[in-house]
């Protein structure tokens, strides 16, 4: 799971930014009447234009700018304060808390770093293969938790094989070669972990919920649907990361550098597995199943049912209640640690990210926002000319715009701003929502180039064994490769993994606000 920032902004970001927001905004509403017959549609933009001027240079935290809607709608006349508030917490909202919750148990026990190891150990040896072990086990572990925190864990296992392989290798360059790779490789494999579950970094959980929001009709994504797409796609971006740094560093010359008992003895260190680790290893996987099996799946003619079918209630299930549901028993059960600890305690839990829950909802309002004001229908009137693009090559676009504009700002931030657009660009070109933005959800974890571009990007740099230049070379061909597999993947699996045929304009979507509006 990704976090919304990576490096703070400069102090000229800050200067700028902070009176640039509400000039924006005050302008607007000055000099601006975007629509007469909808006078909220111009208040809407200008709290629009407010939030983004200061989501993109921060100019005040992520979390205080996901505020201002409690307090702008309101007072200028888009939704009443009664009516914003309980957008902000959601079904989404207890999905991400309730994973959330179960990975800071696996951090506290430090299972995470024995799962990492192993599979280190299982794929690696040569220089390749070592690079595919630490990349396959950052994306696996970014799969379920923070991909900040797995960076974090991955970045001194790396160190240490890098500080062995300099000893032992008389030529410093290729040293430097296996080096560089091994520490873009933890990067890349936790942002490619990232796509393949619906928790797996922020932008994910906000496509569902903006979903929900524009189209209330439209069926909800769930975790088991998302990974019909996002794991092949998360498997290809890995594959693809990989070999791109083996060839760029020339790591198939490297076949003798890795010594395997540096990586053995980290995982001595940790010694036999405790009653603690064996209790949340079993969490997380009934966890995992329970969300994979929580909905039917089909199978040409045979249609397996999930477990929810079962209950009497099951259609009001859904996966953060499965969430809330194995995390809630880690603050019972007991660690046998011998001292009377639980394997979840409140201090660890305080630890949750609070300010993503409220970035999250301040999305959820912005999306809200755009719906009830008229701003995303006005949108949608003046963007028809897009629909004379090939939908593939709309996509494309959509995927380069996303994923280079998130290389300089928040991925979170950008893709909330940029979802309620893309549904009023489907309403007036005449396409599937989905189409457009689901590939922009995906684009938005997908900017290799840059240290500020993501947190593993930023925490890699900062062992300072890498030049910008190293990243932006690598990253450049990756950000190329990314957009071209996002559009590919999404095209071809997004109507299995999403229930609905991309092809066409479904019901539900002729039914939301923006699809009526449109027409």
């Amino acid at each position: 799971m990704n976090g919304p920032a990576a490096i703070p902004p400069t102090g000229r970001a800050l200067r700028v930014g902070l009176p640039l927001g509400p000039l924006l905004a005050v302008a607007l509403l000055l000099f601006g009447d975007l629509d007469p017959a909808r006078p909220a549609a111009t208040a809407m933009a200008a709290v629009a234009l407010w939030m983004a001027a200061w989501w993109i240079t921060e100019a005040v935290p992520l979390a205080v700018t996901a505020l201002l809607p409690v307090v702008c709608y309101p007072l200028l006349g888009v939704m009443s304060g009664r009516d914003v508030a309980p957008v902000y917490f959601n079904s989404i909202i207890f999905l991400f808390l309730g994973g959330f919750l179960v990975a800071l148990a696996m951090e506290r026990w430090n299972l995470h770093r024995r799962i990492a190891l192993a599979v280190i150990l299982l794929v690696g040896g040569h220089a390749r293969g070592t690079l595919l072990g630490f990349m396959a086990a950052g994306a696996f572990l970014s799969m379920w938790i923070s991909n900040t925190a797995t960076a974090m864990m991955m970045v001194p296992i790396a160190l240490a094989v890098i500080r062995r392989v300099e000893e032992r290798e008389s030529d410093p360059a290729a040293a430097r070669r296996f080096a560089v790779a091994l520490l873009l490789g933890v990067a890349y494999g936790c942002s490619a972990g990232g796509l393949a579950t619906l928790i797996g970094t922020p932008p994910n959980p906000l496509l569902a919920s903006n979903l929900q929001i524009l189209y209330p009709e439209a069926p909800a994504l769930n975790f088991a649907g998302w990974i019909v797409v996002g794991l092949p796609l998360s498997i290809l971006m890995l594959l693809t990361a990989w070999l791109v740094l083996g060839a760029l560093f020339r790591l198939g010359e490297l076949r003798r550098l890795v010594d395997r008992e540096v990586i053995r003895s980290e995982r001595d260190e940790l010694g036999p597995m405790s009653f603690a680790e064996k209790a949340v290893l079993v969490d997380f996987a009934l966890l995992a199943l329970l969300w994979l099996t929580r909905v039917g799946v089909s199978i040409g003619s045979l249609r397996l049912p999930g477990w929810s079918a079962l209950l009497p209630h099951g259609a009001w299930v859904d996966d953060g209640t499965v969430a809330l549901a194995l995390a809630l028993p880690l603050f019972m059960l007991p660690s046998r640690s011998g001292h009377g600890e639980r394997l979840m305690d409140w201090p660890t839990a305080r630890r949750l990210p609070w300010g993503i829950v409220l970035l999250f909802g301040g999305g959820f309002a912005l999306a809200r926002g755009f719906m009830v004001s008229g701003l995303g229908a006005w949108l949608g009137e003046r963007l028809t000319g897009l629909g004379a693009l090939p939908p593939l090559l709309l996509v494309l676009a959509i995927c380069l715009v996303m994923t280079f504009l998130t290389e300089l700002t928040s991925n979170t931030a950008t893709t909330q701003m940029a979802l309620p657009v893309l549904a009023s660009v489907a309403a007036a070109v005449g396409v599937n929502p989905l189409l457009l933005m689901a590939p922009a959800t995906f684009s938005a974890s997908c900017a290799f180039m840059l240290p500020v571009a993501t947190p593993p990007n930023a925490i890699v740099f900062g062992a300072e064994r890498l030049r910008v230049a190293d990243m932006a070379r690598a990253g450049l061909l990756l950000n190329l490769i990314g957009a071209v597999l996002v559009t590919l993947c999404v095209y071809f699996l997004g109507g299995a993994a999403f229930g609905t045929d991309l092809g066409a304009v479904p019901d539900w979507a002729a039914a939301g606000a923006i699809g009526e509006a449109a027409r």
